[in-house]
């Protein structure tokens, strides 16, 4: 009998170590406790362009209905800086870091500044990732947003289309140091190459800080300079932020720009400008939240290193529709 009890006994035992291994989670899982708060810093290149606004309406926007499908408190973190500065971006990046932030998303503003920040958040136990402008030799986890090489060379496609194969050209580029506004610059000039009657002039890349203002200044110095110019490729759509940037008769100067934020689409309107391409600004930030949480609470990065999210061609045909895509993402 007493034979009998004992491998009742373990019998009994054996079970409920099975059900409790069955029940319990895998060693390797990383899903985080119900209600967990979980700290996602954002860092962009400035708060004072419009399009990071957007970024940062989409990363709030994740924070909320992902946090509450994986049943966590989601915060996100904003340390962005005013102004362009790669090296706070490199501090806020550390600082991060060292704080608990469980994730991180970088524009940089120089990719060579930030990746040893990067590195460091990395070491640290952040994951971390680029969007819109990327760090490539960083241990960062991925890119998300535009591939920068072709964008330049659409812009420059649909310009040379609409002044019909001939004239000089401008390029409005931006920050000198950003590595995707490089790119830019160079997919322009290597689209100009197919186009044998068309010349960018000389000097003709006029970099700025990235503000409306300052942008808008850049472009009207530049042509009352050289009158001679007869359109732009304006690889960022900074001057377009502020109301009447252009000061020429509408159609006069053939503009083809990026980005086509709620602000830009005027300039469809009133013909300055012909063609906007249209960046993901509100889903670097929600699509950056969401590869970030799911490296975080689920282990897994994503298949590709670079995510390439494609533009959109806005024009005056499809600006109110693509005016109702903003209503939506940003609640107006």
């Amino acid at each position: 009998m007493k034979q009998w009890i004992m491998m009742q006994v373990g019998v009994m035992g054996l079970c409920a170590a099975l059900t409790d291994g069955q029940a319990a989670p895998r060693t390797d899982s990383v899903m985080p406790e119900a209600g967990k708060k979980i700290v996602i810093g954002l860092v962009a290149k400035s708060q004072s362009n419009p399009v990071f606004q957007a970024g940062y309406a989409g990363a709030k926007d994740a924070a909320r209905e992902l946090g509450a499908r994986y049943g966590v408190q989601v915060e996100i973190d904003w340390q962005t800086p005013p102004d362009e500065d790669a090296q706070k971006q490199a501090e806020a990046i550390e600082q991060l870091a060292r704080g608990g932030a469980a994730g991180i998303a970088v524009a940089c503003s120089d990719a060579n500044t930030v990746t040893p920040a990067i590195n460091k958040a990395v070491e640290l136990g952040a994951a971390v990732m680029c969007f819109d402008s990327d760090a490539p030799r960083s241990k960062r986890m991925c890119y998300y947003g535009t591939d920068d090489l072709t964008c330049g060379k659409v812009v420059m496609k649909e310009l040379a289309e609409i002044m019909g194969d001939k004239g000089t050209i401008a390029i409005l580029a931006g920050n000198q140091t950003a590595p995707n506004l490089q790119k830019r610059v160079q997919g322009v000039r290597d689209e100009l190459k197919g186009h044998k009657a068309m010349t960018l002039l000389a000097d003709g890349v006029f970099y700025h800080p990235e503000t409306p203002e300052q942008s808008a200044e850049a472009v009207n110095t530049a042509q009352s300079t050289h009158p001679e110019i007869q359109g732009w490729a304006m690889i960022g759509g900074w001057p377009l932020f502020a109301r009447n940037a252009l000061k020429w008769a509408p159609g006069s100067i053939k503009v083809v720009s990026v980005d086509a934020l709620p602000a830009q689409l005027a300039y469809l309107r009133s013909g300055h400008v012909a063609v906007l391409y249209a960046q993901d600004c509100y889903g670097w930030g929600y699509k950056s939240v969401e590869i970030l949480l799911k490296k975080i609470i689920e282990g897994q990065s994503p298949a590709e290193v670079k995510i390439i999210d494609p533009l959109t061609r806005v024009t005056r045909d499809n600006a109110e529709e693509w005016m109702k895509k903003w209503d939506k993402w940003l609640r107006k």
